[in-house]
């Protein structure tokens, strides 16, 4: 699969929520002997299974699927943590002479291993943060976004600002050590030789499955899911439990919103979400190469893959 002097493979596969990157990727992975490693931030959560459109037990039982369930929605999984999971997730797979697919949506995951970031390994400075945590009481988690937005623009745009927690920690590793948070994360040689394939469907299209997904997981028990989460003495404020489909819920169930409007701002925040997802996966990315989803589109990615990898017809 590769001479000594090349580095080893990894297939990615990438693109917005709700176009279709699980089907399409457990088919890859059954044809090409593969094992997929997850890079969605939201699939590490046990417990958090249908809002997150988690593939189903007999979808990983079809292939090996990693970093799916190795956490509790109370631990925090930096970018780093992430990172170094992944690392041990594709080299044991190459260890077993088997192709790893690289499959999500998380534009940071993704990058960080694409590109070999080097994450700042700055302890964390609990005082420090408690402070950062307190100006944003008085200020608000925007306006302390909107101030690191100033400080260091790269950063930021990086970051969703309700995600307080990022924003929280870039202040900390900037304040901590006098340099922007973006600076530090400076590229390395690439582990891997990275073969990128984006799947990409008309927007309006692609909404409509975004709306259809939203109401297939009310159906499957959206409600319960999240209310059972509660239940079970999760806290509401959690940054986990921040991620769109389960704030909105939890607004409704502590009788803040209607279930109507619940419903529709998880359909907007969707929506968002996607046109943010498309920053980080651009259209004239030259390392992506982009196939449109198509019934026939398993088969042209699956020629592509093994023409690049040099692989023979079963």
């Amino acid at each position: 699969m590769n001479t000594p002097n090349q580095k080893p493979p990894l297939v990615i596969i990438l693109g917005p929520t709700a176009v279709g990157k699980t089907a399409l990727s457990i088919t890859l992975a059954q044809r090409l002997g593969g094992e997929i490693v997850s890079a969605d931030s939201r699939l590490l959560y046990r417990g958090m299974d249908i809002g997150t459109a988690k593939p189903t037990e007999a979808e990983m039982a079809a292939v090996p699927h990693h970093l799916i369930d190795v956490a509790d929605p109370d631990e925090v999984w930096s970018l780093g943590i992430y990172q170094r999971a992944a690392y041990r997730a594709i080299d044991a797979i190459h260890a077993r002479h088997r192709v790893p697919f690289l499959v999500g949506g998380t534009g940071q995951y993704m990058r960080a291993i694409i590109e070999g970031w080097r994450i700042p390994a700055q302890a964390p400075d609990h005082a420090l943060r408690d402070a950062i945590t307190h100006w944003a009481d008085e200020i608000g988690a925007e306006g302390l976004y909107e101030r690191l937005e100033r400080i260091d623009p790269a950063a930021a745009s990086k970051i969703d600002y309700r995600n307080l927690r990022r924003t929280v920690r870039a202040w900390e590793v900037i304040l901590k050590t006098g340099e922007r948070f973006s600076d530090q994360r400076r590229k390395q040689s690439p582990r891997y030789d990275s073969l990128i394939l984006g799947l990409e469907r008309p927007r309006e299209e692609l909404y409509a499955r975004v709306d259809q997904r939203i109401e297939q997981m009310l159906e499957d028990g959206l409600v319960q899911e999240v209310k059972g989460l509660l239940d079970a003495g999760y806290a509401p404020d959690l940054t986990t439990l921040s991620a769109i489909g389960y704030g909105e819920i939890i607004k409704t169930l502590q009788g803040e919103i209607s279930l109507e409007d619940a419903v529709a701002l998880i359909k907007r925040n969707t929506r968002m979400f996607v046109r943010r997802q498309a920053n980080w996966f651009k259209p004239d990315d030259e390392r992506i190469t982009w196939f449109a989803a198509s019934p026939d589109v398993v088969n042209e990615m699956e020629a592509f893959i093994r023409r690049q990898l040099n692989h023979e017809n079963p």
